[in-house]
């Protein structure tokens, strides 16, 4: 139980999010899936282009599919 509660104090707004989720038609919560999906990808580039400046835009790009590569889920 305590871990609920602080969980809940590290994201004071979970109740809110989950009702506005819940307001959105299927269409809609899948439309912010792939928002949410390409804002994760362009943050994720933007930092590999940050940390490794001196990488050339094909080797940049190998880098980042190489890390999603790591990030995808290998339980299929």
């Amino acid at each position: 139980m305590q871990t609920l509660i602080n969980d809940r104090k590290m994201r004071p707004n979970h109740d809110r999010y989950i009702a506005i989720l819940r307001s959105m038609t299927p269409e809609q919560r899948l439309l912010k899936s792939f928002e949410l999906t390409a804002f994760s990808r362009d943050l994720l580039k933007a930092g590999l282009q940050q940390r490794h400046p001196e990488l050339n835009e094909e080797s940049l790009q190998h880098l980042f599919v190489e890390q999603l590569k790591a990030c995808h889920n290998k339980n299929s």
